[in-house]
């Protein structure tokens, strides 16, 4: 795989939980023999470097370069909640040679948290396969004295506004919001154009806390650095079954699930995404894939191209609804 940014190490499997994984997995689909890139394929990230998502890209890239026999490209293309990468990708020709693993920032939150889009999220795309989903959590730094979700709010509101959080996405900047309305606290937002540069203040206690997904942050919990209060799924996830949900933990009805996809620019040919799909689903059904990805917080789901644009559009909806509900301004 070749890359246009360095990626560091990985952490280590979870372990309980990842065996179930592979039931959820839709049947395989059956091997192409169609079309196979004539060169390089690139593949935009909408983040940096160490973010989950370019954790998640560089595990496909890896897989697809003995597949295809060409190189594949990683290119991080982080700035404007992700709207500069899907910009970049819309305007690519439809050839098969530029992908996008997106997310629900720039294909779902977008639209409601932006006022003006460079890119159209649905007409503006092929959509390829659904990737899975992201497990997120909230999280404060090794100094905090703040052990709890219920001591975080607690905090809150005897100090308004001096508790802060930071973002590197729309998981981090919705699910934040949406913590100080059901909590019924003020916090004061912190912005960053991607993750690390989020977790590393949080770290260093600049910020007080941020939700971020495990797949970015998981070795960053386990060496101490940062503290787990809950995951934002209604459900605690198998993945970290001891991080206790913040539903259960305090916010009744708190629910904020993230995902990603492969997309291609739009009026890609039939059988050009036929073949990408096909590949996809058979390298990303592995059970070892599915582990590997599992270990660093992701859960492995596929599509076809059709489940995935009808997925996209319901998204749309349902990340605009909750924006609104935490009473974010678009920008």
């Amino acid at each position: 795989m070749t890359t246009r940014s360095a990626c560091g190490r990985r952490p280590a499997l979870i372990g309980a939980g990842t065996a179930m994984l592979g039931a959820a997995l839709p049947a395989p689909a059956r091997p192409s023999q169609g079309w196979k890139p004539p060169r390089t394929v690139t593949i935009v990230v909408p983040f940096a470097a160490g973010s989950g998502t370019d954790a998640i890209t560089r595990i496909l890239a890896q897989q697809l370069e003995p597949e295809w026999g060409q190189p594949v490209v990683v290119e991080n293309r982080a700035g404007a909640n992700g709207s500069l990468a899907a910009s970049q990708v819309a305007r690519a020709a439809p050839d098969g040679l530029t992908l996008m693993m997106t997310t629900n920032t720039p294909h779902a939150a977008n639209p409601a948290l932006m006022k003006r889009l460079d890119y159209d999220p649905v007409g503006g795309f092929t959509p390829i396969a659904r990737a899975g989903n992201y497990t997120f959590w909230l999280v404060v730094g090794e100094a905090s004295p703040v052990r709890s979700l219920r001591e975080l709010l607690d905090r809150a509101r005897a100090r308004p506004g001096e508790v802060t959080y930071a973002s590197g996405n729309s998981t981090g900047i919705v699910a934040g919001a949406t913590i100080a309305r059901m909590g019924g606290v003020e916090m004061t937002h912190v912005p960053y154009r991607s993750t690390p540069p989020a977790m590393t203040d949080v770290i260093a206690g600049r910020v007080s806390c941020m939700v971020v997904d495990v797949s970015a942050s998981l070795g960053h919990v386990r060496e101490g650095r940062l503290r787990a209060l809950g995951v934002t799924s209604r459900e605690r996830s198998a993945l970290v079954p001891d991080v206790p949900s913040l539903h259960e933990a305090g916010l009744p009805g708190f629910n904020v699930v993230a995902w990603a996809g492969l997309v291609g620019p739009a009026r890609m040919p039939p059988e050009v995404v036929a073949s990408i799909n096909a590949v996809f689903r058979r390298l990303w059904e592995r059970p070892e894939t599915v582990q590997r990805l599992a270990g660093i917080g992701f859960e492995a789901k596929t599509s076809t191209p059709e489940e995935f644009a009808e997925f996209i559009r319901g998204e749309i909806a349902h990340w605009g609804s909750m924006v609104r509900a935490a009473g974010i301004e678009p920008e």
